[in-house]
């Protein structure tokens, strides 16, 4: 496929995202199956082209006077993309798969230097009812904090302390440009691939496939860390997922005492089995979420992990298309399910043990508050201030997180913008 066919197929995907709110992984998926003649190649993509312009979706959209698929594709191929005018124009002529040739109206707005921030949400690219939210975390750094997630995440990789160290995956991954992590002493990071750049896939190198490295973000390396500083034996991961926190924190502990990686769905559990065994722990029971199966852990616990489910806005780089999702009941559910998740797993924790909860998301109404909220009704657990250990944990030269007056933290790396300078989409 040339380039103009690609345009035409990311509209076509994004009309379907935007119309039937599905996700956008479906919709690439459904497309991808009705249009086997499409390489991988070009599937990378359109899936790219997608996923950029709902990255960018209120920006792009203030900058064509529009939010119809067309105009954000052209838009961030043009402009997100840097590709400008006259190389959107070429993608267009010669290919009768591309979409219609430029309007005057549309051409005239790709190369306008139009001034939008005095509207600091669509500058941010945040919706609209999420805005006061997502003000009330950030405040003066709201804008930067928008625009930091709407751009494209990196690939971060947590080095297997069973199995491997920091340095020598650097230079086994010199090819992928690998740089290790500002805070996390276990991690790697990848830069995030540019327009139509393909990212590595660092699932098929040697490293991934031995054990030695699995993919995991800075911010969940972090929150491991921290929980794996209090020096637990007995762990219960309440909310464990695939497992990415179980097994760093068998690093941590270096196979000794005991986790219990623990999930109420089956199917967020089942890759942990795969990941246990290229891991090399030996630490690790899997307690499926059989009625009564984790009764016998009430009260044993030294660490209890809550990564709660959230509205997931933290990770908005990866998925964000649920950004656009979210509903206001939906993020009001997600509050509910939280008190529950906690109110639940607080009877596992022994006396003078510890809970960790942390969730993907930035909002104070899933974080601090749910904190507090739990706090007032159990006074027998105390607020532990984060903020008198960070140093400890990472050392003096570490980004500080934010954190609230009760050293409750936020972990983000904003991007800065110059003071004075103009903003523009």
């Amino acid at each position: 496929m040339k380039d103009g066919g690609r345009l035409a197929a990311a509209i076509e995907i994004l009309g379907a995202v935007e119309t039937m709110r599905r996700p956008v992984q479906d919709a690439l998926r459904e497309w991808g199956h009705g249009h086997r003649f499409a390489g991988s190649g070009d599937r990378l993509v359109i899936a790219n082209l997608v996923f950029d312009a709902l990255r960018h979706r209120l920006s792009l959209a203030a900058r064509m006077g529009t939010s119809d698929p067309r105009a954000l594709v052209l838009a961030t191929y043009a402009v997100t993309w840097d590709i400008g005018l006259e190389g959107l124009e070429q993608a267009l002529e010669g290919d009768r798969f591309a979409p219609s040739p430029l309007e005057e109206a549309e051409r005239e707005a790709l190369v306008a230097d139009r001034d939008i921030s005095a509207n600091n949400q669509v500058l941010a690219d945040v919706p609209e009812w999420l805005w006061p939210d997502f003000e009330q975390a950030f405040g003066d750094d709201a804008v930067a904090e928008g625009i930091a997630l709407a751009a494209r995440a990196p690939i971060d990789l947590r080095v297997n302390r069973l199995k491997s160290d920091r340095e020598r995956l650097l230079k086994k991954l010199s090819h992928t440009n690998a740089v290790a992590t500002s805070t996390s002493p276990v991690g790697l990071r990848i830069a995030p691939p540019r327009g139509k750049e393909r990212a590595p896939h660092v699932q098929a190198e040697e490293g991934f496939q031995k054990g030695w490295f699995e993919l995991q973000d800075e911010a969940s390396q972090i929150a491991a860390l921290v929980a794996a500083s209090v020096a637990p034996s007995q762990v219960l991961d309440y909310c464990a997922g695939g497992g990415g926190k179980t097994l760093a924190l068998a690093g941590e502990m270096e196979n000794r005492g005991q986790i219990y990686a623990h999930d109420a769905s089956k199917i967020r559990l089942a890759p942990i089995y795969d990941r246990l065994r290229r891991s090399g722990a030996r630490n690790v029971q899997v307690c499926a979420p059989d009625p009564g199966g984790i009764d016998g852990l009430a009260g044993r616990m030294d660490l209890v992990f809550v990564d709660a489910p959230c509205s997931g806005s933290g990770v908005w780089r990866r998925r964000p298309d649920s950004k656009w999702r979210i509903t206001p009941n939906a993020l009001s559910a997600r509050r509910a399910e939280q008190d529950q998740v906690l109110g639940a797993a607080r009877d596992f924790v022994r006396g003078g043990g510890h809970m960790l909860y942390a969730t993907c998301s930035v909002f104070p109404c899933e974080n601090e508050e749910r904190v507090r909220a739990f706090l007032s009704e159990n006074p027998d657990f105390a607020p532990v201030d984060l903020s008198l250990r960070w140093e400890g944990i990472f050392g003096a030269d570490a980004a500080r997180p934010r954190f609230t007056e009760e050293g409750f933290a936020t972990l983000s790396r904003p991007v800065r913008i110059p003071t004075g300078s103009s903003l523009r989409s």
